[in-house]
């Protein structure tokens, strides 16, 4: 049986949300998935259509979700859902939900001299085999600075400052790129590249969603494994989801 994808595209345009979701689109279906494609955030309200999902693919950049929306998300991550996007599609897309932060494990802040920036993808060579093989890589793009989780398992860096900029006063620093987590029996996976559907179209770029798509997908089978220590009712005790903030 084929596994099962949803694609949930829009909020800012100038991220070319729809060219990016149809690339993802053609990568999944090349790699047998059932795939779902929607333009609308009403696409999360039925958390048990949700999980039986394997993989949620967001690209929704700086909007706002429904608190009971994210919710779902998450409880269907917990259960083993996969959840996997790229640059501001998943960690800048709801700047006022911290669950959401939460949860995908990072969030954008800055971008030093926008786009057109050159600078280097560095593959590192961590415990996990996802990106093994893979070369360093250079890409003209935007340059991602990202508040990250500490709890994350990073794969790829870059090295800031490149540009100049009151950051630049600080020792240089190492940016994850790419980077893996754990939510609940859910694997959640992010690629701060893909400005543009061209940046995403990168063969090198393509390569690495195609992992983390592949990636992700799996948590299923960690939660049969897991399940019964890995209860989804637990999320809004947890997380504070649910809250008034």
């Amino acid at each position: 049986m084929n596994k099962k994808a949803l694609i949930v595209w829009g909020g800012w345009d100038g991220h070319e949300p729809e060219q990016v979701a149809e690339i993802f689109n053609r990568i999944l279906l090349e790699e047998n998935f059932d795939v779902e494609v929607s333009n609308s955030l009403d696409s999360y309200e039925d958390v048990e259509k949700m999980k039986a999902f394997d993989l949620i693919v967001p690209h929704w950049t700086m909007g706002q979700i429904k608190n009971n929306y994210a919710i779902n998300i998450s409880e269907a991550v917990v259960s083993g859902v996969g959840l996997a996007g790229c640059h501001g599609g998943m960690c800048d897309s709801f700047r006022n939900n911290v669950d959401w932060q939460f949860m995908t494990g990072g969030n954008w802040v800055a971008h030093p001299g926008n786009d057109g920036i050159e600078y280097m993808v560095n593959i590192m060579h961590s415990s996990s085999p996802l990106l093994e093989g893979m070369p360093d890589f250079k890409v003209v793009s935007e340059q991602y600075y990202l508040h990250v989780d500490p709890a994350v398992e990073v794969l790829a860096t870059t090295r800031f400052p490149i540009f100049d900029g009151p950051h630049s006063t600080n020792k240089a620093v190492d940016m994850p790129v790419v980077w893996t987590k754990r939510w609940g029996a859910g694997r959640v996976f992010y690629n701060s590249l893909g400005h543009h559907a061209d940046i995403v179209a990168m063969p090198e770029v393509s390569e690495i969603m195609r992992r983390g798509f592949l990636w992700a997908a799996e948590g299923k089978t960690l939660y049969k494994e897991l399940g019964a220590n890995l209860s989804t009712g637990n999320v809004r005790a947890y997380t504070g989801m649910g809250d008034s903030q």
